[in-house]
């Protein structure tokens, strides 16, 4: 090499260290290695590499959304479900981060559109919910800092209510299209309008009181249009939270109470499990159709254990009475466990299995009526038989909405133990729930569900029927992580329930999600299945936790009973 060669590599050379000089000193390199190194002399860890990669773990880049991916599964029943997958940037790597499952269905029925012909309208969603997640919402989130939940479900909710009004459009474009055809063709001649159904005796001619015919029925409430595809609001809105909990190493719950209140994580309120122990309706064997579900509601402070071992104890024994009745062909037969996860019995009246509850609760000494109480899921709008008008209580046995009053008051009287009706009639009702409330309001809580909807048209047209004291959440397809704490937050002067779906997908994130959110009862279902116990461990585990780090709160319900009496004898509830 000549020595003018050597002299412009030597300045290439110089260059390039003045160049590596200075990008360190702009990025503080020096100052943070001669900090890391003063703090590993002084304390000597005995994992040198591991404590250094804590100590850059904690300098580098807050990790942002990379990608989201969306696939379609399975649940326990085959049904079609989305799972969305969040992908973030970490530490200079993209890595998997977390992902969530949501089928899409609610407890009283599943997605709908009109987007196929041939009924398979959950598949078509998720098709839907796919198309969406890869062609927009994951660019649109790229970049994002998961744990800004807020501004995340503002996103999606926006993007949700863009689709639905496309969807509005078509719909109107459509309907628009068909009427013009229809003018343009001759008109065929009229026909009379069909008439409401009218309620009349067995006879047919007369109802009560000699009158000709009773009320009619008010007609059931429009249905809100299910928009397909709208589980991936639901899926990306809670994928995005898990995966910065993940993030930061605390557990869902934590991270959802503190998007609520960070200053709620001091006390935490669990919520308590109700668990269902009989099933007695329409997919039952017997006559019996207005229980669907029997459950224990317990009203006074028992841990989760206590109250999953009480809910199993009594299954047992229930299944015991049975088996023992069954073989001297005195009792109804046990046919299996429902769908939720409870013992299924052939019954043909209400009493007789209340009268089997109760007497399994006295072989037990279980403190039913005090401690313990009983709500029962009646499902009335699956028992309305609308061309007469009436609720099918029982097979062949119809009731009008009046003389079922009568038969929730009359189980109230005989049954004290019965704490909360959920579901007793039809939201359109309403002159019903009032009276209902009039007469057992005292002892009884009527429960309904919370509507909830993306489009305020639809959200503000379903109000709680009247005397409802308690309410229902669920997590809908189309709710954010956010819409759910805003739904808890409105209804705050009440008793909230959330009921989780009886579908198993196995993934306990919604027992997180009730006690971030912080209802008073969590509604799992039965005590059988993987993915329901699966649930019910999950929910022990974050009681037991609380309680070893001493901030598990105690909740006070607001319960009409205990205010009666308090009325009643002011000197001892002071």
């Amino acid at each position: 090499m000549s020595y003018k060669g050597f002299i412009n590599a030597e300045q290439e050379r110089y260059e390039l260290k003045s160049r590596a000089a200075e990008y360190y000193r702009a990025n503080r390199v020096p100052r943070t290695l001669e900090g890391l190194l003063n703090q590993l002399f002084e304390e000597k860890p005995a994992d040198i590499y591991g404590y250094m990669a804590n100590y850059f773990s904690r300098l580098a880049h807050t990790p942002v959304i990379s990608s989201i991916a969306g696939r379609e599964v399975y649940g326990s029943r085959g049904e079609t479900a989305l799972q969305v997958d969040v992908y973030c940037l970490v530490r200079n790597e993209e890595k998997l981060v977390c992902g969530a499952v949501i089928t899409g269905l609610d407890e009283d029925g599943g997605e709908s559109g009109d987007v196929v012909t041939d009924g398979n309208h959950q598949q078509a969603s998720v098709a839907v919910a796919l198309e969406w997640i890869r062609e927009q919402l994951s660019s649109m989130l790229c970049g994002f800092n998961p744990a800004h939940q807020t501004h995340l479900d503002k996103v999606l909710s926006d993007f949700l209510m863009a689709r639905y009004l496309e969807e509005q459009d078509d719909r109107n474009r459509k309907m628009k299209s068909e009427e013009e055809e229809k003018k343009s063709e001759k008109a065929p001649e009229a026909t009379p309008p069909p008439q409401p159904a009218q309620n009349k005796d067995k006879k047919g001619e007369k109802g009560k009181k000699g009158n000709g015919v009773e009320k009619l029925v008010p007609p059931p409430e429009l249905s809100e249009p299910v928009l397909p595809g709208a589980m991936v609001a639901a899926a990306v809105s809670l994928a995005a939270a898990k995966s910065a909990a993940s993030l930061t190493a605390v557990p869902l719950y934590r991270h959802i109470i503190a998007l609520r209140d960070p200053q709620a994580l001091s006390a935490v309120f669990m919520p308590r499990p109700l668990v269902t122990v009989l099933s007695c309706g329409k997919a039952s064997a017997g006559k019996l159709n207005m229980l669907e579900e029997l459950i224990i509601l317990p009203t006074k402070t028992h841990s989760t254990r206590e109250i999953i071992k009480m809910g199993h104890d009594l299954q047992t024994e229930i299944k015991r009475i049975s088996t023992t009745a069954t073989a001297g062909k005195t009792g109804p037969a046990v046919l299996g466990v429902s769908q939720g996860g409870a013992l299924q019995l052939s019954f043909e009246r209400s009493e007789q299995a209340l009268d089997l509850l109760m007497e399994a609760c006295v072989n037990l000494k279980l403190p039913m009526g005090t401690e313990l109480r009983l709500a029962i899921n009646c499902a009335a709008h699956t028992l309305m038989d609308y061309p007469r008008g009436k609720y099918e209580v029982m097979a062949g046995t119809l009731k009008s909405p009046d003389e079922l009053v009568d038969v929730y008051a009359g189980l109230v009287s005989k049954y004290p133990a019965i704490a909360a009706l959920i579901d007793p009639f039809r939201r359109e009702d309403e002159e019903q729930w009032q009276k209902l409330n009039s007469l057992i309001g005292r002892q009884c809580c009527l429960v309904a569900d919370a509507a909830f909807s993306p489009c305020p048209r639809w959200r503000d047209a379903k109000p709680l029927p009247p005397g409802v004291t308690w309410v229902t959440l669920r997590h809908r397809s189309e709710m954010t992580l956010t819409d759910l704490l805003h739904t808890v937050s409105e209804k705050r002067d009440v008793e909230t329930i959330l009921a989780v779906s009886s579908e198993e997908i196995g993934d306990d994130s919604m027992v997180d999600m009730a006690v971030g959110v912080g209802v008073t009862f969590i509604k799992l279902g039965g005590l059988s299945g993987g993915g329901r116990m699966n649930k019910y461990n999950r929910l022990q585990s974050i009681e037991q936790e609380l309680q070893e780090q001493g901030i598990l709160g105690m909740r006070q319900m607001k319960l009409p009973w205990e205010q009666e009496e308090a009325e009643l004898n002011p000197e001892e509830a002071n």
